[in-house]
This record gives structure tokens, C-alpha cells and sequence, in this order.
């Protein structure tokens, strides 16, 4: 049940999350004007904003101009639906009111990531106004988690700031370098930045496992499209959504993940 309705939760945000993307992009405000076709300006209503099922009602087209919808719009609020499933089943109890802030928390970084991995995708571009305050949320949360956790018999090393500064600043300059030594031809200073904020996110160890996928599924992804011919060796591949993909399976299967390769050596 919990699974059922944070899969509900997640595709209505995730609709929301494509008008974040869009109107990011067209410098649009997020919040007086109504959600309308990207083509003909016309006001989409309510039942053609529906979650997936208008996108299928509608055969895939805007009502009014008959102009094709793009598939960005139901995979981004099915991929967010999902993880916001996880997260209800993982982190969150009804009974437990102590779960409740860890479930915004996780919720609401998830929302970032999305868009960040959305964006960039599309526009080879990390938004700044989405990375920066994702960051402060972060810290914030991780100062209210290690609130009360300070003091005598206390590892240090168990607080989610120490950790969380600890991944950030390894991962940042380990790309900051990369960044540096190719001239910006291996890796961009955005992807320099969005570390810093998995970094907080994930914290030590758990982003060395985060920037492993990310570097896998990368590396993956260019073997494929350059063996179906829709990329060159040297073309420019987003890698955010990579990194972003990474990092929430680390958030997820961090321990079974380690537990199997470690597993492997004895």
C-alpha cells in the first residue's frame, strides 16, 4: 500500500518536475501561469494533465494543435513515481514519526536529481538555480539529522556532515583535476559542482560506489551508441544523468551492492 501510494505521489511531482525543466529552460516562472502546450500556447486542462493516462488517452498529441507530445514527459513521471516508491518502502513508516523527516529529505533530493539529470540530458546544461539550493538542502537536513549526536562515546565519523563534507570535498577533487588536466574535454565544472552535492547526498564511503557506476554506466552507454552509430569517438555525452543514476543506486543497494563484490574475494 505504502508502495502504491508514493508510486502516486511520484508521478504527480514528476509531471511537475517536467514543468520545472521546460520553464527553466524558456525562463519562465514556476508558479503564476498554468500549465500549457509548448507549441500552440493554448492551456492544457486538467484531464489532459493527468499523470501518463492522458498522455495515452491523447494518443501521444496536444488536444488543440494535434502537435506530437514528447516522450520526456510520461518516462520522467514514471522514473519519478518509482523512486519515490522506493523511498516510501524503504524509509518510511506510518507509525514511526521519526521516519517521516528522512522520507521528505530523500523525497526532496530525489526531486533535484531529476531535474538535474533531465536537464542535462537535454541541453548538455546543469542548471545552477537548481544545483545550488539542492546543496543547502542537503547541508541543512544533514545538520538536523546530526542535531543531538554530538557529544562524549559519539563517533564523528557516524555524523552526516563529517561523512557528507568528507565525500564531497574527495569527489570534487577528483574532478576538479580531471577538469584541470583535460582542459575541460573529459569532464565539464558543472560535473565538478554536482559532486559536491552526491557527495552530501551519499556521503563516505558510499560515493566511491556512486562515482564507480556512474563512470560504468558511462563508459556502457558510449560503447552502445557508438557501435549503433548514433555517436563518434570524441562526441560530447551528458554525463550527469550518469552520475545522478549512480548515485541513487548507491542510495538504494549501497550495502547488497559492496556485500556481492567484496563476496567475490573470499
Amino acid at each position: 500500500m505504502i508502495f502504491f501510494i508514493f508510486l502516486v505521489l511520484g508521478l504527480i511531482v514528476g509531471s511537475f518536475l517536467n514543468v520545472v525543466v521546460y520553464r527553466l529552460r524558456v525562463a519562465e516562472t514556476l508558479v503564476a501561469d498554468r500549465s500549457h502546450c509548448p507549441h500552440c500556447k493554448n492551456l492544457i486542462a486538467w484531464y489532459d494533465n493527468i499523470p501518463v493516462l492522458s498522455f495515452i488517452l491523447l494518443k501521444f498529441r496536444c488536444r488543440s494543435c494535434r502537435e506530437k507530445i514528447s516522450w520526456q514527459y510520461p518516462l520522467v513521471e514514471i522514473f519519478t513515481g518509482l523512486v519515490f516508491a522506493l523511498i516510501g518502502r524503504r524509509y518510511f513508516d506510518a507509525v514511526d514519526v521519526s521516519t517521516w523527516a528522512s522520507t521528505i529529505y530523500y523525497l526532496g533530493i530525489s526531486s533535484f536529481l531529476i531535474v538535474i539529470f533531465v536537464y542535462d540530458f537535454l541541453y548538455l546544461e546543469i542548471p545552477g538555480l537548481v544545483l545550488w539550493p539542492a546543496i543547502g538542502f542537503t547541508v541543512v537536513f544533514n545538520l538536523v539529522f546530526d542535531w543531538g549526536m554530538t557529544g562524549f562515546g559519539n563517533d564523528v565519523l557516524n555524523l552526516a556532515t563529517y561523512s557528507g563534507t568528507l565525500g564531497a570535498s574527495t569527489a570534487f577533487l577528483f574532478f576538479f583535476l580531471l577538469v584541470a588536466l583535460s582542459k575541460e574535454k573529459w569532464m565539464g565544472m558543472g560535473d565538478a559542482y554536482l559532486v559536491i552535492l552526491l557527495g552530501f547526498i551519499l556521503g563516505w564511503p558510499e560515493i566511491l560506489l556512486g562515482l564507480m557506476l556512474a563512470f560504468s554506466l558511462g563508459a556502457l552507454s558510449g560503447i552502445v551508441l557508438i557501435l549503433l552509430k548514433k555517436k563518434k569517438m570524441g562526441s560530447q555525452i551528458p554525463f550527469a544523468p550518469f552520475l545522478v543514476l549512480g548515485s541513487l543506486i548507491a542510495m538504494f543497494w549501497y550495502a547488497p551492492i559492496t556485500n556481492w563484490y567484496f563476496g567475490l574475494f573470499y
